[in-house]
């Protein structure tokens, strides 16, 4: 990144810091930690059963499931689901998980255009160059507005004034244009309720809810996502909102539990009034099985990186893909392999714990970083002068 994106970065996440230091230690929201905390340990350490409960769930409420070992399992459900609807541009919200799959890139190879409707993530895709994002919530917290300003008019072919509410209104009518041929919709979500086998999302902008109203609504979260009731995943997606934004809600809450009906017509059944025909959720493994539990304690407010020297020094090149800082140091090792991990910055990391002591659920990061880089001196990886890693070098071979 460069320096006056780093800058600009770190007064973006001086401003979080602010306003979410004037609620995280409410009583409220300390209730809300230790009540949140559980959840996820449960959860994690119940998953198979909870899974198993959501199947019949889902199919009581009309919703497909499909389970993804993997990214590429994941993408052919996609590209499947995409063959049948016919589709040539989707709409998209703002996904973690579908960033891990590579979503965009692989759509863009069979020249299906991706549209995404969060305003942050759009700035990024018009972009187009080093355009990984910086925060879960934040995606362009590195853009000034003049940058920002430049990167509109010249991918849209527009003379907006460097004015915030000038540029949000053109990339909105952009967007929109855009998604007028849509038909299919592509979302993450924050938490899933087991019981009730509801699909949470939690927004600002009203995006997920243009999202979900297409024929066809495909929602790809981690197995981790999984929790045992809606009002568990609802206060798991109010701590996510407290810690990432420093506001006690969102201004929408989207519960998905089926597709659009309605019966108003001599009570017979009809599908598609307004919203999707058809909900498929694709639940992503893709490594979630074989990690570490506390990887997967992550609710995704990004306080860490806030909070985190390294990343506040070199910015999104300490992680991998959306995720982030250590956390996403650590996670890239199940979603991929060692030398992933050590390339994500491994051996970055201060081992200081301040993303820990600003994690809202308490995740020992740079206990998890300094585990694994025994591991990984143990198979091979471990910085060497010059920046040349070593792997599977006899001492009589080194050159060092």
């Amino acid at each position: 990144m460069k320096a006056s994106e780093l800058e600009t970065m770190r007064k973006s996440f001086s401003t979080v810091k602010n306003r979410s230091n004037s609620i995280k230690d409410s009583p409220s929201t300390i209730r809300l930690i230790e009540r949140v905390r559980e959840i996820k340990k449960y959860s994690i350490e119940n998953n198979d059963q909870l899974l198993d409960q959501l199947k019949e769930s889902f199919k009581r409420n009309d919703m497909d499931l499909k389970i993804a070992k993997d990214s590429a399992e994941a993408l052919k459900i996609i590209d499947d689901l995409l063959d049948d609807y016919n589709a040539t541009t989707v709409a998209k919200a703002k996904s973690n998980t579908l960033g891990e799959i590579n979503l965009k890139c692989h759509l863009a190879e069979k020249n299906i255009d991706v549209v995404e409707t969060d305003l942050g993530d759009r700035i990024l895709q018009l972009k187009r160059t080093d355009n990984r994002p910086v925060h879960p919530t934040g995606p362009a917290s590195h853009l000034n507005v003049g940058e920002i300003t430049n990167i509109v008019n010249d991918s849209l072919d527009a003379n907006v004034s460097p004015e915030p509410h000038e540029i949000m209104e053109l990339v909105r009518e952009d967007v929109l244009n855009r998604l007028k041929d849509a038909n299919v919709g592509i979302s993450g979500s924050n938490a899933i309720s087991s019981e009730e086998g509801s699909c949470v999302m939690v927004h600002n902008e009203g995006n997920i809810s243009i999202v979900s109203l297409k024929d066809l609504h495909i929602i790809v979260a981690g197995i981790d996502k999984i929790v045992p009731t809606l009002e568990d995943a609802i206060s798991l997606s109010k701590l996510e909102t407290i810690f990432a934004t420093g506001n006690y809600v969102t201004s929408y809450m989207n519960v998905i539990s089926g597709p659009s009906k309605t019966a108003d017509i001599e009570k017979k059944l009809l599908k598609n009034m307004y919203g999707a025909e058809r909900v498929v959720v694709i639940l992503l493994d893709n490594g979630r099985s074989d990690a570490t539990d506390e990887c997967l304690y992550c609710i995704g407010c990004g306080n860490c990186v806030v909070h985190c020297p390294v990343y506040n020094a070199v910015g999104n090149e300490f992680g991998f893909n959306n995720y982030l800082g250590g956390r996403g140091v650590a996670m890239s090792k199940f979603i991929e392999d060692d030398e992933t991990c050590y390339n994500s910055g491994l051996f970055m990391c201060t081992l200081c714990g301040l993303c820990t002591l600003n994690c809202p659920v308490a995740i020992p990061t740079n206990e998890i970083i300094e585990n694994m880089r025994k591991l990984s001196t143990d198979v091979g990886f471990y910085p060497k002068a010059h920046g040349v890693i070593r792997k599977n070098v006899s001492d009589n071979d080194s050159p060092y």
